[in-house]
């Protein structure tokens, strides 16, 4: 398998990053399967993506033709075997390793024996995913960024045993998408969130314990730091369910440095999760 012969992306979950992974693929020509487990999350995944690209005909990145082109060449289903002939599946599903590895056992049946089968995990192992097959050396880690169709970069993660071929192609996949790589190895939350994830958190830290307003500690880090969003910005965007899962599982890997902050922690369990609920550590119409 070669970046010239994939033809056919299948991408396993129709929500955030699923709907947008599909959207990119398609946008750069891929016949696109993207499946989900209820209809109802593949209509909504689809209402995402035109969503999506309503925006970029506003802004004139896309012609309404081209836009028309792209969400024709994507397909939505329910059943995992209309996948058996994607060239190279992307799962983006829930951030759960008993769910993911679930998927790529059924997916090591499904597939043709050359696809290559990536995940979306942020933080869960590569190797770990990869042992629910019978072909470790074709599981790659393609961690897209949030929103995809916006964010240029892409982690590509090797597994144990991961082959360098499929480590190759993997690049070129994303590249060929328009987006930028790095490669980490199969560590806790790889580079991004092994570095995103404490600096969130201390940044709840600092303000639980009154170091400065939510709006200084922002003001703080974008101005000082150069970043775009300060950390209890960037945290209601991502979601502080998702701040809190992934802090929990590097805690669990790796110690007392990454262990949660109190404040996230009482956020989530009050239903305050960020912008999708309108209210985290700001107010959102």
């Amino acid at each position: 398998m070669d970046i010239e012969t994939i033809d056919r992306v299948g991408v396993i979950g129709a929500g955030t990053m699923g709907s947008g992974i599909a959207q990119v693929a398609a946008t750069h020509g891929y016949d696109v399967v993207m499946r989900d487990i209820e209809q109802e999350f593949v209509e909504n995944g689809f209402e995402t993506i035109d969503d999506s690209l309503g925006r970029l005909v506003s802004n004139e990145t896309l012609s309404e033709d081209e836009a028309a082109a792209v969400r024709d060449r994507i397909t939505g289903t329910t059943d995992l075997e209309d996948l058996a002939d994607c060239d190279l599946i992307v799962e983006a599903a829930l951030e759960d390793l008993d769910i993911k590895r679930d998927i790529f056992g059924d997916l090591d049946d499904i597939a043709a024996d050359d696809a290559v089968l990536a995940t979306n995990t942020s933080t869960l192992s590569i190797t770990s995913i990869a042992s629910a097959t019978d072909r470790p050396e074709s599981i790659v880690g393609l961690h897209f960024m949030n929103p995809v169709p916006v964010m240029k970069g892409v982690e590509v993660v090797v597994g144990e045993n991961t082959d360098p071929d499929v480590v190759e192609l993997a690049h070129e996949f994303a590249e060929y998408v328009g987006k930028t790589t790095w490669e980490s190895d199969d560590k806790p939350g790889f580079v991004t969130n092994r570095i995103l994830m404490p600096w969130i958190n201390e940044g709840i830290r600092a303000f639980d314990e009154g170091v400065a307003t939510k709006a200084d500690i922002d003001a703080g880090m974008e101005l000082g730091t150069n970043v775009p969003m300060g950390p209890l910005t960037l945290a209601d965007h991502i979601g502080l369910d998702i701040c809190l899962h992934a802090t929990e599982t590097l805690h669990e890997e790796l110690g007392d440095r990454y262990k949660p902050a109190y404040l996230l922690k009482r956020k989530v369990e009050a239903g305050e999760l960020g912008k999708k609920t309108g209210s985290g550590f700001y107010e959102y119409d």
